[in-house]
Order: C-alpha cells, then structure tokens, then sequence
C-alpha cells in the first residue's frame, strides 16, 4: 500500500504537526486573564484559558500536568508561553514542553502583577510569532500523523454509516503503519466484550477490562435512579438510541474492522509507539478532545448523528455525518455527508477513501469546518475534588 504524503512541520523532535499554532498557556483559572491580554496584543498567538483551579493532588495533581504540558507539546504548537500565578507550577511545566525542543517561556505573575507580566509574556509572544510565521512545511507521510478518534451525539445513522467510515480508516491508516487512539471508556458498555477480543493479546484485553471496570463501578456507585440524559444523551434518544448498549455497538465501527489495539492509555498519556491504542476518556466530546490533543494527537475524526459541534484549539477535529437531516440543516459543521451510504449510493470502503483524502487536505493546511467556525472547546479532566 503507497503511503500518502502531504506538507507539515516537522518539529524538534521529529514528531510532525499539521498546524502552527503559538500558543499562551495559563496554568490555572485566575491566570487567564493575563494570558488573553497577551493574545489581545499579539495577533497570531492563541490563549487557551480554562477553569481548572488550584489546589490538585495525587492523580488529579499527575493528570493536570500531563495535560497541560502534553497540550504545549503537542507537535501543531510550534512555540508556548506559559502564565502562571506561581513560579513552581509555572517552571514545571514549562521544563516538560522544553523537553520537546520547541521555544517555551514562563512568567508568574506573584511579585510582578498583571500588567508587568503581561508586557513580558506580549514581548516573548510576538518574538515567537514571527519566528513561527517563518517555518516551513515539509514533505512528510500520512504514516507520521498520529488520529484520534470519538464520536459525539450519535444516532442510528451513526453506527451504520459515519462510524463505520472512520472505522474504514483506522484499518487503512494503521496497516500504512500509522498511529490512532480511541477511547470513550463509559460508551463502551455492554459492548465491552467486544473490544476486550480486538485487543492484540491477552494482557492489553486485561488492562482494558480492569480500566472499563473501575469507570463502570464508578458510574454504578455514583448514579442517582439512573442515567437517563447522560447516557444514552437525550440527543442519542431523539436520534434512536434506547439503551447505551445500542449507543456501544455504534460507537465500536469506529475500531476498524482488521485492526488489534496494542495498548491502553492513561488520560492524557502519549503512545509509546505507532499502531492503535485505547486511552481511558471521558465520553464528554470537549473534555476526551482535550486528553487526545494532550497525548499529542494531531487530527481528530469525529463522527456525529444529531449534530454534535465541538472544536479544539489545537486538534482540527473533522466532522462527518450520515445523517441527511444533519447534514442538510446543519451543513455548516459538516466535513463531510456520507448520508449516501444508506441511500445504497456508497460503500463503508469508497466512504472511507473520501475521509481519508479530507485528512489530507486537512494536513496540508485546509481548515476543518469547526476551526473556520472558531470552536476552540479545552476542557480539562479534573478526577476529584481540590484540597
């Protein structure tokens, strides 16, 4: 099988983006502000504020920081400043993405203020831009670009059409010697069977059943009557799903039909080398998005029934739907229509040809419908209550 090639960034690490993205990082809730006067001042970084606060510990502590400077290191961010109201977390962070090669600098604002912190980081930031903005894309090959994959607002179009699109494409792409990951741990349910025998031996299919097990005691030990509107969604209801084992059977297309997964993930944590890989997520399409851009994921396809619009500030996210509903009212935030595919018009394997050649033209620099849009969702994981 020939493998595609495209024009990408080739970062420090030789690890390879599909984007340029400069980016102002801030370390905890209070430090946004800052961190969005710096890309008020500077055009062509990006903040990317959120609501974690202080206060971690343990796993929490661990998974922050996994995320965060997985999101700096990502390879579509060619250069980071970091904000933090602390030098400590601050500095932490900023060794981690150093680690890469790529320029990062971090500022705290204890002692300096607001506005001093800013003028410093608004100076370091428009140096990096117009460092970045002189990089160039090389030749690079589609077996170098690492895809996540989830599924969002799903409907029964979903598990017969969009899902099994994807599903076309991990199987293309892994056996090009490529690099994919799902996850969507709670969605998994009553199809977990299934997925523990696409695991390549015996002991990936352990640590899949122990991670699927210790979410499903979770869940079970702290639902309220049931999980009525949040699994299945009132979206998957409205679209035909009754029951998350029918949501289950939909969302495993999206597993390829020959492939084996090869290892399981922590949050956030990155492969450890090419093939398809299960990460523990969350099934909420922000927050799982998020753990997969911090894993260094660099193309998201997402398949949707009812419409789901997520975006991330990193990780172009490709939409497609099979679903002419969807597609038609909501043309906007589609990528792609393979409605055609129920019509009896398209094979699952022509389908799958099409998203493929969007991956490209994504790689090579076309914007996905949810970044023209500017949905730029990060939403951090947070496992327990802060100290």
């Amino acid at each position: 099988m020939s493998i595609p090639s495209f024009k990408g960034y080739r970062r420090e690490n030789g690890r390879v983006g599909i984007r340029n993205h400069v980016i102002i990082l801030p370390v905890d809730d209070i430090s946004n502000a800052a961190c969005e006067a710096v890309a008020n001042q500077i055009k062509g970084a990006m903040a990317l504020p959120h609501a974690y606060g202080r206060l971690q510990f343990g796993e929490d502590l661990e998974l922050f920081f996994r995320t965060m400077i997985g999101t700096g290191s990502n390879p579509n961010v060619a250069a980071c400043v970091v904000i933090g109201i602390e030098p400590g977390w601050t500095r932490r962070i900023v060794e981690g993405i150093a680690k890469t090669g790529k320029p990062v600098e971090g500022f705290s604002i204890e002692r300096y203020g607001d506005l001093q912190t800013v003028a410093m980081a608004a100076r370091k930031a428009k140096e990096l831009v117009q460092w970045a903005s002189e990089l160039q894309r090389q030749d690079c090959t589609l077996d170098e670009v690492y895809i996540s994959v989830k599924c969002g607002e799903s409907d029964t179009t979903t598990g017969l059409g969009s899902c099994p699109t994807v599903g076309n494409v991990v199987d293309k792409t892994i056996a090009m010697g490529g690099t994919a990951s799902f996850g969507e741990t709670s969605e998994l349910t009553g199809g977990e069977h299934i997925v523990k025998g696409k695991a390549a031996n015996a002991e990936v299919a352990e640590a899949f059943m122990q991670i699927w097990n210790d979410y499903n005691d979770f869940i079970l030990k702290e639902k309220t009557d049931d999980l009525s509107e949040s699994q299945p969604t009132k979206g998957n209801i409205r679209g035909g799903l009754t029951t998350i084992e029918e949501k289950a059977l939909g969302n495993i297309e999206k597993l390829g039909k020959r492939t084996k997964f090869i290892g399981c993930l922590k949050p956030a944590e990155a492969p450890g080398g090419k093939g398809l890989w299960f990460m523990d997520t969350s099934s909420a399409a922000a927050e799982a998005v998020t753990l997969w851009a911090a894993s260094g994921a660099v193309v998201h396809l997402f398949p949707t029934g009812q419409g789901n619009i997520i975006g991330n500030p990193i990780e172009p996210v490709i939409k497609l739907s099979a679903n002419p509903l969807t597609c038609s009212t909501m043309s906007e935030h589609i990528d792609l229509d393979v409605s055609a595919i129920l019509r009896g018009e398209l094979t699952i394997d022509q389908a799958g040809d099409q998203l493929l050649e969007i991956v490209l033209r994504t790689c090579n620099g076309r914007l996905t419908a949810a970044e023209a849009l500017g949905h730029r969702e990060f939403v951090l994981t947070k496992l327990y209550r802060s100290a």
